[in-house]
């Protein structure tokens, strides 16, 4: 729901009545994750997907009944062995769908997490998902402080444990279900974060969706391997920061896509920046005189990914004079180098390609292989490395 903030905020704020049919649990070869979002107004206008087209018509049906009615409803969608046209997932898996009709969006707590959302303010809207029928679509915003508004229905301590839970997953960046007890004075069972779980007996199943800001990509060298690499981080959602000592190269004539460009040395840059465990750090300069102290700072702060450009005898020596400086052995298993998968990449937009293919597969657990032939799963759940999406 938050995926469509900026879109379903105008609608909110311009009075529209709708329905948001939200995923809350995938199994198998689901093409959309926890989160994924489609919103219907009482016009029938559509805005969003839950599963790249394999449902759309049904949940749009679900989406305008919601709006008849005023009730929410828990659906469940899977493939038909019986009939391959049948309403269901062609791909094989199945996908549980949350429909919350919005009637009048102004004051509500969805209004309030709509406008969070859509000013990029860190929230995590907090929704019943599967339960009694009189909570179901019940809501609660959280913000970072662990303060909330809004409520589910239920016990008042169901209120305070599914704030702490959702702050959690807020702080990780991530979305996916928690199960609680009816009452909130534990858990009913471990988090489910890829949202396949189910709820114990009496329990319910919470649907957590993080609002945060986009993790950071920043690039250390301005050259052009590094505008096509700032095109496509972009792309993927991040923010990109391109950082060179050199201001003749690091100008925004070079670099119209990235969200911001610095001019200083990089291993003073990144001491004086933040990192967190989703950024990406993209080392391009291979240069020793920048890689190594960059390296240095880099391999020993939080990051998603540290990758570094060079060849495979740029990268021996760029090892050797990183160990000299004092580099562990777990700490240099961190550096991917030479960056990038084995693509047979040549020009700038390729190699760009071959960075962020593996920027999603250290994301996603991927093994970077064809999947033609393979036989590796094409949708991983938390149990193959894919684990909670991240916002």
């Amino acid at each position: 729901m938050l995926d469509l903030a900026e879109e379903l905020h105008l609608w909110a704020a311009e009075g529209r009545e709708f329905a948001v049919a939200t995923v809350v649990a995938v199994g198998g070869s689901a093409p959309r994750g926890p989160g994924a979002a489609l919103a219907v107004d009482s016009a029938g206008t559509v805005i969003g997907s839950v599963s790249g087209g394999c449902v759309e018509g049904a949940v749009y049906d679900l989406c305008r009944e919601a709006l008849r009615t005023g009730d929410s409803v828990l659906e469940r969608f899977g493939y038909s062995d019986e009939d391959a046209f049948a309403v269901g997932l062609t791909c094989g898996g199945t996908i549980e769908v949350l429909i919350t009709p919005v009637a009048a969006a102004a004051g509500t707590v969805l209004a309030s997490a709509l406008s969070a959302a859509a000013r990029n303010e860190p929230t995590a809207l907090v929704r019943v998902a599967r339960g009694p029928a009189g909570l179901l679509g019940h809501a609660l915003l959280v913000r970072p402080d662990g303060t909330y508004e809004g409520g589910l229905g239920g016990h008042p301590d169901l209120d305070r444990t599914a704030a702490a839970e959702a702050r959690a997953l807020l702080e990780a960046g991530r979305t996916g279900t928690v199960d609680i007890s009816a009452s909130g004075a534990g858990r009913g069972s471990p988090r489910t974060e890829s949202g396949g779980g189910r709820p114990c007996p009496g329990g319910l199943t919470l649907l957590v969706e993080s609002n945060v800001p986009p993790p950071r990509m920043i690039v250390f060298g301005a050259v052009d391997f590094a505008a096509a690499l700032a095109r496509a981080g972009k792309f993927l959602g991040y923010h990109v920061t391109v950082c060179d000592a050199r201001p003749v190269f690091a100008t925004r004539a070079r670099f119209p896509d990235a969200d911001e460009i610095v001019v200083d040395w990089p291993h003073r840059y990144l001491r004086r920046t933040g990192t967190d465990a989703r950024t990406v750090l993209c080392v391009l300069t291979h240069d020793a005189k920048f890689d190594v102290p960059l390296l240095k700072e880099a391999l020993r702060r939080p990051a998603a990914f540290i990758g570094a450009m060079g060849s495979r005898r740029t990268h021996e020596d760029r090892d050797r004079r990183l160990r000299a400086e004092g580099l562990t052995g777990p700490e240099l298993a961190r550096l991917r180098s030479p960056i990038g998968l084995d693509l047979g990449a040549r020009t700038p937009e390729e190699t760009a390609l071959s960075i962020v293919a593996e920027i999603v597969a250290a994301r996603r657990g991927g093994t970077g292989v064809p999947l033609t032939g393979s036989g590796t799963p094409i949708h991983r759940d938390a149990g193959e490395g894919g684990g909670a999406t991240a916002a």
